[in-house]
């Protein structure tokens, strides 16, 4: 299949990491201490949509260094799947289709609390990046647009591609015997988490604490943004003063009680404190437009002492119990006990990005992947303190429902995989077909020894000779 249509996760990254590709270029700089590529125009989609030398090969070097066994060859690849991005963008336009000014500053943000937690903090994001993060926001402004323009776009044409069983059979019929993948051990781990409870001073203190923060705000004054800073338990908007931008009406992600209370909100003004799972707030409305909004917020988490989780590790030791004993399922558990909205949504299920509870150990945090030996089908742990997405700490059981050996691709094992790549297969052939549809409609060329890519001429064979 050519990789220039390859919707997969893998693919992805080649087109929308823009700015994890700009803070890697800073690194690569300062690591190899070589010169700055000389940017070089290598195509022109249209009238002025260009592609950069830089842009391709500061992409193929971050590839490589990752997976030293890519080969040079990647950049081609690269390529392909930027001309498509700038023809998707062109249809874009001719489509009116656009997006908001809220999409681009909520992506940006997203994308900023993403390296700060990663970095641990603003100041040291901006040292490794040797830019301010408003720098990083607006150099990377345009092309996060064009980015979620092409996804927009390319969501379009593919949503109404689906197979059905018929064609999964037959995808899995026309791979020769030999070439079957050999899939490695898989898991599927259940868990029921129990947040612990807080004790009724310390939670009383934490809203005491946020209470006198709103009456500086309201009474005294003081910048909402620099108690923010000073005192925020948000470590993805605290060093920008509590910022969140493109809060959705809709949710999108942010908690009900957080939604329902800044939609109250006119410019300016500040909510009283509200509660949410991730412990007390108050919320300052920035700017709204319809259903979005910008807003600053505090947060304060209420301590947890070792008594708390103490009570929390007792609690899951009965239900572990109740489960061994056979008096409830593990669903009903899930259910009736566990405090993640996340896994609750699946059933307990710990699912990976793509929604699939069938995990290859690669997939599992470091905390799990040790437990596999230990676990057989039906097996639930003892009750455990660990840390979560967030950052924070909590209480669980894990449960092992499946286990699978590694093997070769089947139905009967294996019919989620072989569906999602025949639905892959089909899209791509999809994609294919309009990019030849649509390539000879627009103006595209290709510079240089990138001219001789393989899968170029898909784009060039009609286009070129305008």
């Amino acid at each position: 299949m050519n990789t220039i249509y390859n919707l997969s996760a893998k693919a992805l990254i080649h087109t929308v990491s823009l700015l994890i590709v700009m803070l890697y270029a800073q690194q690569v700089t300062a690591q190899t201490n070589e010169q700055t590529l000389l940017d070089e125009i290598v195509a022109v989609v249209g009238k002025d949509r260009i592609i950069l030398k830089s842009e391709v090969e500061l992409q193929a070097q971050q590839l490589m260094l990752q997976d030293p066994s890519i080969g040079e060859e990647v950049a081609c690849e690269i390529l392909e799947q930027m001309l498509l991005q700038k023809l998707l963008v062109e249809q874009a336009e001719r489509d009116s289709v656009f997006i908001s000014e809220e999409q681009v500053n909520a992506t940006l943000d997203n994308r900023i609390r993403y390296f700060i937690m990663q970095y641990g903090s603003k100041e040291k994001l901006e040292e490794i990046a040797g830019k301010t993060v408003y720098q990083l926001k607006e150099e990377n402004r345009e092309a996060t647009e064009e980015i979620l323009l092409s996804e927009q776009m390319q969501t379009s044409i593919l949503e109404s591609v689906k197979v059905t069983p018929v064609e999964v059979q037959k995808f899995y019929s026309n791979i020769p015997a030999d070439s079957l993948p050999f899939f490695p051990a898989t898991v599927e781990l259940g868990q029921i988490v129990i947040d612990p409870d807080v004790s009724p001073e310390f939670d009383s203190l934490a809203r005491k604490d946020l209470a006198s923060y709103r009456k500086r705000v309201v009474e005294g004054g003081e910048s909402f943004a620099t108690l923010a800073g000073l005192y925020s338990d948000d470590p993805g908007s605290r060093d920008d003063g509590g910022m969140i931008r493109g809060v959705s009406r809709k949710g999108g992600g942010f908690v009900t009680e957080f939604v329902v209370a800044a939609f109250k909100l006119q410019n300016g003004e500040v909510s009283p404190v509200i509660k949410t799972r991730f412990g007390y707030h108050i919320i300052q409305m920035v700017s709204r437009k319809g259903d979005a909004a910008d807003v600053r917020h505090i947060l304060v988490k209420p301590e947890r002492t070792s008594e708390d989780f103490k009570k929390a590790m007792t609690k899951l030791d009965s239900v572990r119990a109740s489960l061994i004993a056979g008096q409830i399922t593990f669903e009903e558990a899930v259910g009736k006990y566990s405090t993640d909205e996340l896994s609750n949504r699946t059933g307990g299920m710990i699912v990976n990005q793509q929604g699939s509870s069938s995990l290859a150990v690669d997939e599992l945090d470091p905390t799990l992947a040790l437990m596999i030996d230990t676990l057989k089908p039906g097996i639930y742990t003892q009750p455990m303190t660990y840390t979560t997405e967030r950052g924070e700490r909590s209480c669980r059981i894990v449960y092992m429902k499946n286990i699978t050996k590694p093997h070769k691709a089947n139905l009967q094992e294996d019919y989620s995989k072989i569906q999602f790549a025949a639905l892959q297969k089909k899209k791509a052939e999809r994609m294919q077909q309009w990019v030849a549809d649509k390539a000879p409609s627009y103006y595209i060329k290709v510079n240089g020894t990138y001219n001789q890519c393989p899968d170029i001429q898909k784009f060039l064979n009609s286009s070129a000779k305008k």
